[in-house]
């Protein structure tokens, strides 16, 4: 077990390391602004360097190539145990305990966006940089785990995508090596990045609400550094814009890199993933405005859609920003967000949930078995895009949706055992391991998860870690095969 663990603990050490210099962007902001949070960043990333330091020396000496199995205890271990040391600026400068610090440093990891914190425009602006620097980062690990980590499990993103793609880049990714792979991927979410917030200033946003605004929107996260939250603007040019990039965000990053090397849409056009998010964020838009309407709940058609449009796309992406406490428009709408949060985002993309690919693939093989059922002996190969999917694809993301919703379940009974009323337990529980970000209830928009008791704050951790993680990477690390030499 030394052998094994050691090593992973090694390269683990300078992944904090590395995290000790990131907290410098908060730190120079905090000194340039005498921000009251200064001592709290110096201090944080002080003791995060010599945590890593002392880490890294005591297991140079374990230094290897790291397997398959490591890479997948690397990645639980890097997501499960570095929101501690991300919440340390929160829990030495906030009036929170841990628990709620390891919560606001995960969901802001895991591009969540719930929060426990409240009057969030009276903190100091390095606090609210670092969450939405969090969040940030966390949509670029996340690029990282869909192109080098789930593939090896059988249902990572780019194993689908490939499966989708034409020709040679089908076996080839975007570059034969995962690391160019992902350093593209990470340029074109940067560049994406910078265009957002461009143009959020454009439509009227200050400079620093602009970043922060950016880094929520292109990682999904859902953070914002007001209560009232994009509500607080009350403009539709900023919504408009924000809505775009979250679509823009909710889509396979290998999808906008291919669309930017070929100079034109023909990416988009032939991915089917991309066209199914477009159709159903289109006919969600409208239906849900169109119900709001009827309602009662807007006066007229244009205000009802703003505000169902904005909303609904935010849910639907897993991004969580809002304008309306939608929690008290009438249940069908939040409730159908809420169900189109597990299913719109795609592969490859910042998004949570099960994905708008294994949706497409589930449906195609529910029709396959019920044409089987009247022809027998048809044999019909299930194909996505023109692409013909391989049956252990198939299987394996049977059993992930099967573990995905016996785990919804399972927590959903925790909380519930634990007090919380059924639409608070139900919504939250979703909304986490979706990385959506506020749920309904006790939790919605109107509210926050800081009304939560520790127990039950914790249970959300693991709804978010697992749901970022995509289940599977988390429950491989306890099947004995894993373990054998």
């Amino acid at each position: 077990m030394k052998d094994t663990l050691l090593p992973v603990a090694h390269v683990f050490a300078m992944v904090i390391m590395v995290f000790a210099v990131i907290m410098l962007a908060p730190l120079v902001l905090a000194i340039w602004g005498l921000d009251p949070a200064l001592w709290a960043f110096v201090l944080s990333a002080f003791a995060t360097l010599v945590i890593g330091a002392l880490l890294w020396l005591g297991t140079r000496r374990f230094k290897r190539e790291l397997k398959t199995r490591d890479g997948l205890m690397l990645v639980a271990l890097t997501w499960v145990a570095l929101p501690a040391v991300a919440g340390f600026p929160l829990w030495s400068y906030l009036p929170i305990n841990f628990t709620d610090a390891y919560f606001e440093a995960t969901s802001g990891l895991t591009t969540t966006g719930g929060t426990v914190l409240s009057g969030l425009e009276l903190l100091p602006r390095s606090i609210n940089l670092w969450r939405h620097l969090l969040s940030w980062i966390g949509g670029m690990g996340i690029i990282v785990l869909a192109v080098a980590i789930l593939p090896l499990l059988g249902v990572g993103g780019m194993q689908i995508y490939r499966a989708e793609m034409p020709g040679p880049m089908k076996d080839s990714k975007l570059t034969p090596r995962i690391g160019q792979t992902a350093k593209l991927l990470w340029a074109v979410y940067a560049g994406l990045t910078l265009c957002c917030i461009l143009s959020l200033k454009l439509a009227g946003m200050q400079w620093f609400d602009a970043v922060c605004a950016g880094f929520s929107a292109l990682s999904l996260g859902g953070f914002s550094n007001y209560d009232a939250n994009i509500g607080h603007f009350d403009s539709v040019r900023i919504e408009l814009v924000l809505s775009a990039f979250e679509v823009l965000a909710a889509l396979n990053f290998a999808t906008h890199y291919l669309a930017w090397s070929q100079r034109g849409v023909r990416a988009y056009v032939r991915d089917s993933e991309a066209k199914a998010i477009l159709g159903v964020l289109i006919v969600s838009c409208t239906g849900v405005a169109v119900f709001l309407l009827l309602k009662g709940t807007y006066p007229d058609f244009p205000t009802a859609l703003r505000y169902a449009t904005f909303n609904v796309i935010s849910i639907a992406t897993t991004s969580g920003l809002h304008n309306q406490d939608y929690s008290l428009w009438p249940t069908f709408a939040p409730m159908w967000m809420i169900f189109l949060s597990c299913i719109v985002a795609s592969s490859g993309s910042t998004g949570g949930g099960v994905k708008m690919i294994r949706t497409l693939i589930l449906a195609k093989q529910a029709n396959r078995e019920l044409n089987q059922l009247v022809h027998p002996n048809l044999v019909r190969p299930l194909k996505v895009g023109g692409s013909v999917i391989a049956n252990r694809v198939v299987f394996a993301i049977l059993a992930f949706v099967f573990l995905y919703f016996m785990s919804v379940t399972t927590l959903i009974f925790v909380q519930l055992a634990s007090g919380l009323d059924f639409i608070t337990a139900l919504s939250a529980i979703i909304a986490c391991i979706n990385n959506a970000g506020p749920g309904l209830g006790l939790v919605g928009p109107g509210s926050n998860y800081g009304v939560l008791n520790d127990f039950q704050t914790w249970v959300c951790s693991a709804a978010m870690l697992l749901g970022r993680l995509e289940v599977f990477t988390i429950l491989v690390l306890f099947t004995p095969t894993l373990w054998r030499k």
